[in-house]
Parts: structure tokens; sequence; C-alpha cells
């Protein structure tokens, strides 16, 4: 039977050692060999370890790490690593530049606690004779029964770094992230990078053109990681402007950009010419010389996005094929940052939707508030998710919430779109279910063949609840197309979801479309009602059903005094789940509504003696409420029109309510009309619509809202 271990119960360290054994000369370098073995090996001179003819260079070598991270064995042969002093029971951070080690160390012990490998780091190592020696470094994890890691090290050459350099900045849209990762990569030349962007291109702007006479640069990367001293630009923060005005100068020329050298540090504090800037910009006492290399993108004319600065000490000065390996990075590597800035300004624009979007207040009559919370910082995970409360014209408030289908612009946009024709359709009077149908056509229309299939884009399935809170009666009127129900609490509690009848999304096919239903319930003074979206309760290990039940206990432990605002955020941190896949939306509203004492309802028949009757009633109130008499003559007036206008066109008994307001009077007059009210045009002997213009005339906005029965006209009048 073959004893060799197969590959699932062979060592990281040993894997990667026995693919060196291939490219070693003679049979004493596997990694079989004892630690004395080893470490003699890496005292050898460099002339006895040069590959035999015909075979590639070696740039690939294996530390084995126990759990204190002191190396246990290690395969660095190959002469790339000639003077790196690799010793069993050294920990292995003494390889290390002392300015490097709390951050190895920390992805170190990450890598133990979680088993998650890091990978790919552009790390130096330093050699026995002082000078550094630049490697890519991955951590990996020990297989069992083994503990410990397993460092793999490639030594970087040239064209391996640009190609690897590449990748690894091309993996994120983030520009922080993107620039950090080209600042990393720079490090293969210096031993501190910066990464300094316009501020244009960081906050996702349009860049056009060359510089002018002035140009601003925010620090966007910074390496290595380490406490630097007071005064020192660290990313985030602006540079001063004369040091702005001397970096352009690497990039404000005729022809085409080009690496700009300060050869040593008498020559930095010169073109600097102050303390102020030499403490802004030079990182240490020992940094010499810098190359800052501008990032170009090429156009006609170039786009200059920002420069990288690449420092070193005095004695390594820079050389001119370094200056060349630096410029193909820096130039190959500007376009992902233009990708980020782009992404960036996308990013920008949908958070300011979404925020146009959110609520503002709640009002006299409700208290709101709302979180909203992307899936992932960039604009990929901002999503379609809304939720929006305002007054409507006649006194009640809107409730609203949504999913559109999808992430990004074209999501942000089509909710955008559906949150404002909801808020205009509400504030024209039409019912929640009315709006529903609406927006229902709106979400078919977009997706047609010719306006969102062919932009690759589709709403169809998006998802709308829509509640209407009415301050006098205390009821809430709610009409959902395939959301979830939201949870109501009443005085005393404890919460749950409201019984809505489940009705498809948006957009839905015709066979399957059904008329929507409204659902009305109560909600006394004191209620608490919660709006959501699904990436509130959607967890991998429960069930939607399950989901709703914690949020309904949750929303039930919330005290009628807490404030509205800290309860949401207290919320959404206890039931969003930690890895979100979607977008977290909560809109909570606590019903306040108005005292009894502010509100009169009366109830007539339709008769010719109604607006005399309707004016006496109203009158009294009007006094004991103790209005001014300028303001009681114009709500009399106003009263007397609308009664009269039901009586003569519509029919049926009327309803004649007052409410007493904040800043007014609301005058409301229902009937079992269906003819909506309109202001005249005609001439003076025209009787038709006078009493409409008498009315727009006396107040500061009117309106029509529709009900099952008929109609309601109102009213308000300035006190």
């Amino acid at each position: 039977m073959d004893s060799t271990p197969s590959p699932s119960s062979a060592s990281p360290f040993d894997m990667v050692s026995g693919a060196l054994a291939r490219y070693m000369p003679g049979e004493g370098a596997a990694a079989g060999g004892s630690a004395d073995q080893q470490d003699d090996s890496a005292a050898r001179p460099r002339a006895a370890a040069e590959p035999a003819p015909g075979r590639p260079e070696q740039i690939l070598g294996a530390v084995s790490l126990d759990r204190d991270l002191r190396i246990t064995r290690c395969n660095l042969d190959a002469p790339v690593f000639a003077g790196v002093k690799a010793v069993t029971g050294k920990p292995f951070v003494d390889l290390l530049p002392p300015w490097d080690v709390p951050t190895v160390t920390r992805r170190l012990r990450q890598v133990l606690e979680t088993g998650e490998p890091h990978v790919a780091r552009v790390q130096r190592l330093r050699r026995g004779d002082g000078s550094e020696l630049v490697v890519s470094m991955s951590i990996l994890a020990a297989a069992a029964p083994q503990e410990g890691l397993t460092v793999s090290l490639i030594a970087m050459a040239r064209r391996l770094h640009l190609y690897a350099a590449e990748t690894a900045i091309g993996t994120s849209l983030d520009i922080g992230e993107t620039a950090q990762s080209l600042a990393q990569s720079l490090l293969a030349w210096g031993d501190v990078t910066a990464i300094d962007l316009d501020f244009a291109v960081w906050t996702g702007e349009v860049v056009t053109g060359r510089p002018q006479d002035r140009i601003r640069l925010r620090r966007a990367a910074l390496v290595p990681d380490r406490a630097w001293p007071d005064g020192y630009l660290t990313p985030g923060e602006d540079l001063p402007g004369d040091a702005s005005r001397l970096l352009a100068q690497a990039i404000r020329r005729d022809d085409a950009a080009q690496a700009l050298v300060i050869p040593d540090r008498r020559a930095i504090e010169r073109v600097l010419g102050s303390p102020r800037l030499v403490r802004a910009l030079v990182p240490g006492d020992e940094a010499a010389a810098v190359a800052c290399v501008p990032l170009v993108l090429d156009g006609t004319p170039p786009v200059v996005l920002g420069v990288a600065e690449v420092w070193r000490r005095a004695d390594r000065p820079f050389e001119d094929s370094e200056l060349l390996d630096l410029q193909e990075l820096v130039a190959r590597t500007s376009h992902h940052v233009d990708l980020a800035r782009q992404h960036q300004r996308e990013h920008t624009q949908v958070l300011a939707l979404q925020r146009r979007l959110l609520p503002r207040s709640g009002g006299d009559t409700i208290e709101t508030a709302s979180v909203y919370q992307p899936a992932t910082p960039d604009s990929a995970g901002v999503g379609g998710d809304w939720v929006n409360s305002f007054p409507l014209p006649d006194g009640r408030t809107a409730l609203v919430v949504g999913d559109v289908v999808g992430h990004g612009l074209g999501a942000a946009a089509t909710m955008g779109q559906l949150s404002m024709e909801a808020r205009a359709l509400l504030s024209a009077g039409l019912a929640p279910d009315e709006v529903l149908e609406h927006l229902d056509e709106t979400v078919s229309l977009l997706d047609d063949a010719e306006s969102g299939l062919a932009a690759g884009y589709s709403a169809l399935g998006s998802t709308c609840c829509i509640a209407v809170y009415d301050p006098v009666s205390h009821h809430v009127a709610l009409a959902s197309a395939g959301h979830l129900p939201p949870i109501l609490m009443p005085p005393g509690g404890p919460a749950g979801p409201v019984a809505v009848r489940t009705h498809p999304g948006l957009g839905a096919e015709f066979a399957l479309r059904e008329p929507y239903q409204v659902h009305a319930f109560a909600a006394p003074p004191g209620s608490l009602l919660a709006l959501y979206t699904d990436g509130l309760v959607e967890d991998p290990a429960l069930s939607i059903d399950e989901g709703i039940s914690r949020l309904a206990d949750a929303v039930s432990t919330v005290h009628p005094w807490d404030g509205l605002q800290q309860a949401a955020r207290h919320l959404v941190s206890a039931l969003a789940p930690a890895h979100r896949r979607d977008d977290v939306t909560l809109l909570l509203a606590r019903m306040i509504g108005y005292r009894k004492g502010d509100t009169a309802t009366w109830r007539l028949p339709a008769r010719v003696d109604a607006a005399a009757r309707a004016r006496a009633l109203v009158s009294a109130l009007l006094r004991q409420w103790r209005i001014r008499d300028e303001t009681q003559d114009r709500v009399l007036l106003v009263v007397d029109e609308l009664v009269a206008n039901a009586v003569r066109f519509a029919g049926g008994p009327l309803t004649v309510r007052l409410i007493r307001t904040g800043h007014g009077l609301l005058c409301e007059v229902g009937d079992t009309g269906n003819g909506r009210p309109r202001l005249g045009r005609g001439g003076l002997l025209d009787d038709s619509g006078r009493g409409l213009h008498v009315v727009h005339g006396l107040t500061s906005r009117w309106g029509v809202r529709w009900t099952d029965n008929g109609k309601v006209v109102w009213a308000s009048v300035e006190r």
C-alpha cells in the first residue's frame, strides 16, 4: 500500500515546500530536512544556491509558525532569500521592519482565530546586511491536526509584482480602498507611500482637463500603518494650499506628465520652504528622497486624478529603471481609481436621493422616526428601499414604505419616481387603494420593452404599503401591494402584525391582478405603528413569520415615554442580520391625534335651510373657542358656500366637521355626490362656480378627497 499522504492530509507548509523541491538544486533542500539543515542552508553563500542550468529562478519560500508565532520550520533556500535569517524558535516578527510588527502580528492572530487566510500582502523582510526584500506574503492556517500557521513568501519579481498589484487594486470600487491598495503596492519601491487625490476625485465629481492655477488635494491613503508624528498628514486630511501647489508641479506640464524626483533631504527642505510643510509632507527624519508620480487618465487632454508619493531613506537613491516601473504601475492602475470615482459619484447620488425621501417631521398629530441602512457601504448595496411620511392638505398624515427590485442607480431612480407619484396622488385626495392602482400601471409602463428592459433593469415585483392616519377619527386606512404587514401596538400593547390581505407586487401579470382593498383599523392616541422592508426581518436561520414575530416582540418593548428616533435605532441594531444581503428600512409612527374638544361634527339633511343651520352651529362653537371676529366671519362664509354647493349639486345627508388645528381652522363638508367641484371661468352673470371663487379667496388651501360614499370638500382658514 502506498504510504504517501493524501493531499487532504498534507499541511500547507508541506504542500508549498513540496512544490519547491522540483526547482531546488540537489536533494537536501526538501521540506523534510531538519531544522539544522535548513538553518545551515539559509547561511550558505549565494553562489552555492544558484539554480541549475535550465531551471527557472526560484522565488517561493515557506515558513511554519506555532501558536506563539515562533518559527518551527522554514524553507528559504532560494538565492533571492539570501540574508533573510529565519531561525527556528525565534519570533517571525524578527524578520520584519519594526513599524510593520503591529500590523502583521494582528493579521497573524486574526488567521489563527478565524481560520480565514490572508492572501497577497505586500511586505518587506529585513536582511542581515540591513537591506530589505519585498515579498508577497500569504498567511494560511495549518491543516488539522497540526496547529499554527504557514506563511508563504513570494519574492516580488518586477513583472509578477506589476501583475499582482494591478489585480489587487482592481478588486474594490471604494475610492479609499482602491487608493490604499495602490499605496500598498508602491511600497515595493519605497519605505513610505502616500496617495493624494484631487478633491473632486475623492467626492466623485466630474474631473476634466488639466488642473488650472489652483489644485486641492486630499490624502487618500498612507502606508505603512504606524503612529505618525504630530502635524504629519494622514488619510482624510486636506493638504495645505502651498503643499498642493508644490505637488501639482509634477502634473502641470506642457508635455505628458512625468515623475518628479527630489533626490535628498536638503533639496526637499529647500523646495518645501517652511518647517510647517516639512512636518506635513515628510514622513520622518530618515526620509531623504521622494518620487512624485501623477495619476493620469488617458484622454485628449489627459485628466489628472492626483499624485502618488514614494519616500526613501538616504541609502536608497532612485534609479531610472525604478522610476519607469513606478510610472508603469501607476499608469496601469489609474483607470481603477477613476472607476472608483465614478462609483463614488453614483453612490453619492443614490444616497442623496434616499435621504431626500426620508421623513422630515411628523407634525402636530403624529410623531415619526425612520432608519435606513444600505446593505453595503458602496452603491452596489444601495437599493430601492424607501419610506416617507408627510402631512396631507386635509389634516391627515400619509405613511408610505416601498421596496423596488434591484440595487444601484436604476432602482433608486424608480424608487424616487414611485415615491413622488404616491405623494402627489395622496395629496390630490385619492385613497390608498387607488394610489396603488396608479403605481401598478406606472411600474408596468416603466418596464415595457422600449424603456425598462432595453435599459437592462426591471422593477416588476416591487412592493409598496400605504397607510393614511385620520387624527380626528383615530383610524388608519391601509392598502398593500405585496408588502410585509405593518406592526401595530395599541396603548398598553402587545404588538402584532396588522391583518392585511396579501396582493401581488406592483406590475404583476394581468391574470394575477386583483382590485386592491383598503383595510381600516383603529389607532387610538398612543398607538405605535411600524412599517418596514424585508431586510429587517429576513434571516437565513429563520422563517419570515419568525422574523415578523421577533419584530413584534421588539416593538412591544418600546415604552410610551421612549424617544422615537432612539427606539427606531435600537430596534434596527437588535434585529438587523449581522451579514445583511438587503437594505434595512424602518418607519415608526406614534399616533397623537386631535383632542376631543378640538373637533366637532354635525349631520344635516340636504335641505334649503341646511346652510343657515350650519352657520348657527359653527358660530356657537367659534364663540366657545374664542376665535377672533374677523376669522369667525371668514369661516362662516366658507361653511355657507360649501354647504350651499353640496345641497345644490350633490344631495343626500351632509356632514359638517370643524377642526381646530395648531395654525388655523379646517372646515369639511361631506356629501354623497361624485362630481368634482371646479372654479368657474364664466362672466359676471354666470352664477356657476362663483361660490368656489369665494372659498378660494377666503382660505389658504382647499381641496377634495374621495370616500366610499361620495366626497369631502375641505378648506383651511388661517387664524
